[in-house]
């Protein structure tokens, strides 16, 4: 087990594909396609992740209803203004036979039929199977312009109004994409303040880092460039549909001959895609760990002379990277050519057969011109929804990581009538306390004892023998297995969290600052504190003699990791911090291990002040910065094996006494190793 009692899990040696296999069978499915029940489910494959997606929709369904009747009448006038610009060509060829018609001697004074008869006559079956397919038959007439001009100012008319509703269409579906990503982001973000410690111990940050910024960015387009095209080209397909079969059924089934086509190679590629796609985003989460691990740690990585091999594992990710975007690009790359092809084929077989008709006299002209700009406009947004379908993949394979983290196990929520308590004296007591990280690595078996307030309580121990973990558990960062904590007599499982860690002051071995002003990160500690208080607070823990150094003082800004300043003067800024919140209950984790021994003199200080009336816990490796503590507790594997004072523990000669001359003893060591004096061994503590 490590320092922090975390405890690694072995992955089995499996291909990312079993792994992502093994993840979506682990989620439950979504039984309903209904919008208002759509959203609680687990995804598991695509249908149910993808409808989980659309199910974010749901706060806008109404006004979703209604842009999608704007959407539908831009359709339908789109595909209307084919058949009106049909009659157009219909009016100028009739134009033009008339004027043949006419000018041939043995046609004039015939009617239609008189002339179809004749034609056939002199053996123009073709001829006469067009003139009998004629509407307006007025031989020498020629255009009618008249008739002409009103059909083509109604066709951009039509064109007009439709592009005006598709706009419109557009227009209110992105804003409701944008909104839609900005509250899947708010629930992302929540969830993520509801998760346990115990979940962020298993996920690297780069991997979460990862799903809250790529794959919610990927959900957006996938939603913003898909969706609004997946509306329109669905109601394009049945709206050119009802118009071919009006035109000519005969035609209408050679371009439904594309359709089990299609969904063959859709059938066949998109499963595939959509694994690979999962894969990919995986990929991308993991080397943005190991980015993100590199840059956080890139001072040590220089220290020990690893760059070769920092670069050497980012090269081995981000190829793994490229070999998985490649394959997901080139599976999703081949569904739009695939289609295209397909309805390249539907329009030869269409312009064979409606030339033919026309032959026969079965079609007029124009028809058989509308008739082909629906066949392209049949396949072309079958081709689109073929290109969309590589996108959806990928939104999807992204949701299905974003939704893993929205259904990932919470901790347990505060009880509705949880008490207030507020203030208190700071009494702590643990009775018959039991905690493990894992079931099968028990850490705590049986831990109780009594810290009275104004008392300081120092926990010693070897590494991993739970020293941490005591105070993650008073914080309530974990749940106990067993036994409880009493904080003034209360159980703190019974109080919220905020409750007890409201009255509770912690300064952590690692220091944390939040980019901002110095004056800023004291006051993140109480944020009603006034600059005078945070002034006093700077002054007690010497903040203030290295602040005043400063440029521009308290307003010096600190950049993202507070490189600006020392990891001494860090630690001393969150020390601060913990002053200026005024605690009812201190708990200082080696607060001190970065700090020179003449500062750490000037905190103990400092600190002996803040402690007054105060519960405080003090985590220390080194073992003189303790002997002043009203108790110290000595742990091993997870149990008090020791506890007193200072004196009394050295006297006791046990636990303690063995830790505390280890330490001066490997002082000791050093000097000599170092050249010192082998009178050295003189300073060693005694049993007194």
């Amino acid at each position: 087990m490590s320092t922090d009692g975390r405890v690694k899990t072995q992955e089995t040696q499996l291909t990312d594909e079993e792994k992502l296999e093994a993840e979506l069978a682990e989620q439950a499915r979504l039984n309903s396609g209904d919008w208002d029940s759509v959203a609680p489910g687990k995804a598991s494959r695509f249908g149910p992740s993808f409808l989980r997606m659309i199910g974010l929709l749901a706060p806008y369904k109404w006004v979703f209803g209604l842009v999608t009747l704007a959407g539908a009448a831009s359709v339908v006038l789109a595909v209307i203004a084919p058949k009106v610009l049909g009659e157009a060509t219909n009016i100028v060829f009739e134009g033009f036979l008339s004027n043949f018609l006419g000018e041939n001697p043995a046609l004039r004074g015939l009617t239609q039929d008189q002339a179809v008869d004749a034609l056939r006559s002199q053996g123009q079956d073709d001829f006469a199977n067009i003139v009998s397919a004629m509407q307006n038959y007025a031989p020498g007439a020629g255009v009618d312009f008249d008739a002409l001009r009103v059909v083509i100012t109604w066709v951009l008319v039509i064109y007009v109004v439709s592009a005006v509703l598709g706009w419109m269409q557009g227009y209110v579906i992105n804003v409701i994409m944008v909104r839609t990503m900005w509250r899947l982001r708010e629930q992302v973000e929540a969830k993520i303040n509801r998760l346990p410690l115990s979940h962020f111990d298993r996920v690297q940050r780069g991997e979460l880092i990862s799903r809250v910024t790529n794959d919610i960015d990927n959900i957006t387009q996938t939603m913003q460039q898909s969706l609004s095209g997946a509306l329109t080209a669905i109601l394009t397909v049945v709206g050119v549909l009802i118009m071919m079969f009006s035109i000519s059924w005969q035609l209408a089934i050679v371009a439904l001959i594309a359709l089990p086509l299609m969904a063959v190679i859709f059938g066949i590629i998109g499963p595939k895609s959509q694994k690979a796609f999962g894969v990919q985003w995986k990929k991308v989460g993991r080397l943005n760990a190991r980015v993100e691990e590199s840059f956080s740690g890139h001072s040590l990585v220089r220290v020990f002379g690893r760059e070769a091999d920092a670069q050497e594992k980012f090269r081995e990710e981000n190829e793994e990277l490229y070999q998985a975007a490649f394959k997901a690009q080139f599976l999703s790359g081949m569904i739009m050519p695939s289609m295209t092809f397909v309805g390249s084929l539907t329009y030869v077989g269409i312009a064979v057969l409606g030339g033919l008709q026309v032959a026969s006299g079965q079609l007029r002209l124009g028809d058989v011109q509308a008739f082909i700009q629906y066949s392209q406009q049949f396949t072309q947004p079958l081709s689109e929804l073929g290109g969309m379908a590589a996108v959806v993949q990928s939104g999807t394979a992204s949701a299905e990581r974003v939704f893993e983290l929205l259904d990932a196990d919470e901790q347990e929520p505060d009880a509705d009538d949880a008490p207030v308590r507020g203030g208190g004296r700071g009494v702590i007591e643990f009775e018959h306390v039991k905690f493990s990280y894992a079931p099968e690595h028990p850490l705590i078996t049986d831990l109780s004892f009594r810290v009275e307030p104004g008392q300081t309580v120092a926990i010693v121990g070897p590494t991993g023998a739970g020293k941490t973990t005591l105070v993650n558990l008073l914080m309530r960062f974990y749940e106990l297995d067993g036994g409880r904590i009493l904080l003034d007599g209360q159980d703190i499982a019974e109080l919220s969290r905020d409750d007890v860690r409201s009255r509770t002051g912690m300064v952590l071995q690692d220091p944390w600052l939040f980019a901002g002003t110095i004056r800023e990160n004291i006051r993140y500690g109480r944020e009603s504190a006034t600059d005078d208080e945070i002034v006093d607070a700077a002054v007690a823990t010497r903040v203030d003699r290295f602040v005043r150094s400063l440029p521009d003082g308290y307003d010096t800004m600190l950049d993202e990791d507070a490189s600006n300043v020392s990891a001494g003067e860090k630690q001393l800024i969150t020390i601060a911090r913990a002053f200026v919140a005024q605690p009812a209950v201190l708990i200082l984790d080696e607060a001190t291990s970065s700090v020179d021994t003449r500062t750490e003199l000037l905190l103990q200080h400092a600190m002996a002040a803040l402690r007054q009336g105060r519960t405080s816990f003090v985590i220390a490796h080194r073992l003189s910065t303790i002997r002043d503590a009203d108790l110290i507790l000595v742990m091993e594997h997870g149990d008090i094996v020791e506890k007193g004072t200072h004196e009394e523990l050295i006297g006791a000669e046990g636990a303690y006494y063995r830790l505390y001359r280890s330490q001066f003893e490997q002082a000791h060591d050093d000097l000599v190793d170092a050249g010192g004096s082998e009178n050295a061994s003189e300073e060693a503590p005694t049993a007194e």
